[in-house]
């Protein structure tokens, strides 16, 4: 993982859709995750509608992501989660399985998904990338959502 934000991208007048699907699992850190997000996103696209659908954790995040993309209501949709190690293998598996998920959404249905699932090995570096002013990843999140809706933009004439 880098060290700092990617740079402020591009600023877009368009109308664009962006939603947020947010756990509701390690809550304080997806919170600030999603508050950034919609921070950036405000700034980078004054003109986007801008939503947010929570879901109990990180696994959940995929089927309503799918539902969401099947129904084309959004120009990029942004998943935001926390997944902390533990003692066993399971938030490996978890963070795989939600990414793998996650692509395979993006592929099959055509539209851009961020994935802002993070795993984490303590709490200490979940804070400095879920709530700092630094490195925040719902920040770059949010820069990633605004240059693949012009990308896509670009690309489908719109």
């Amino acid at each position: 993982m880098s060290k700092t934000v990617l740079p402020r991208s591009i600023v877009i007048d368009a109308k664009r859709t962006f939603i947020i699907v947010a756990s509701q699992f390690n809550a304080q850190y997806v919170e600030g995750l999603v508050e950034h997000a919609k921070q950036e996103l405000r700034a980078l696209a004054p003109n986007a509608a801008i939503s947010v659908q929570r879901v109990p954790g990180a696994f959940e995040i995929p089927v309503v992501l799918r539902e969401l993309a099947s129904q084309a209501k959004a120009d990029v949709l942004i998943a935001c989660g926390v997944i902390l190690k533990g003692k066993t293998d399971h938030a490996q598996n978890l963070s795989r399985s939600v990414t793998d998920a996650l692509q395979h959404i993006a592929i099959g249905h055509g539209v851009p998904v961020i994935n802002a699932v993070l795993s984490f090995d303590n709490e200490t570096r979940a804070r400095e990338r879920c709530l700092g002013n630094k490195i925040n990843r719902g920040t770059e999140a949010a820069r990633a959502a605004v240059e693949i809706a012009d990308v896509m933009s670009k690309l489908r004439g719109r």
